[in-house]
């Protein structure tokens, strides 16, 4: 499986506007919900969205340290996985388990049937950034293209 399987270049945001988890949630669903509309891909209500994101953040943060965290969640209407990632170059507080600033938050939605996909995309994401350099090049990359380019090159090598 390959990230960009489950992110398209339009879905991602080069600077998030929230500073805190609550914030970039409502920012990355409203975000995510608003492009997928008329494409025929996924159907998603933003608040939905931003309320299963929530209720998995009561079990645990989903930030994962190193500046990092993945926000998932299931809706029902979701025929397929999808993603968006966000970007906060100064950070935000997000609970992360290091109790570091995350800069690079990458919201993953799956269909409620599809257990296997969503562990797949998890383990594969969580591989993918545990590369210091990779995280840095995200966070230097000018805008929303060179973000996806990025991950583009860093998925091809594996």
């Amino acid at each position: 499986m390959k990230v960009v399987d489950f992110l398209s270049p339009d879905a991602i945001i080069p600077a998030l506007t929230g500073s805190t988890k609550t914030q970039v949630l409502a920012e990355m669903s409203a975000f995510l919900a608003a492009r997928q509309e008329g494409g025929g891909k996924v159907a998603m209500d933003p608040l939905a969205l931003q309320k299963v994101l929530e209720e998995r953040e009561l079990l645990a943060s989903t930030a994962i340290g190193d500046g990092i965290a993945i926000p998932h969640g299931k809706l029902d209407t979701v025929e397929r996985l999808v993603g968006a990632l966000g970007r906060s170059v100064p950070g935000l507080a997000f609970d992360s388990i290091d109790g570091k600033p995350t800069h690079l938050v990458f919201m993953l939605v799956a269909p409620s049937n599809s257990a296997g996909i969503h562990l797949k995309a998890l383990a594969r994401l969580s591989r993918l950034f545990r590369d210091a350099n990779f995280r840095q090049r995200l966070l230097d990359a000018d805008n929303a293209a060179a973000i996806y380019q990025t991950i583009v090159e860093e998925d091809n090598k594996y």
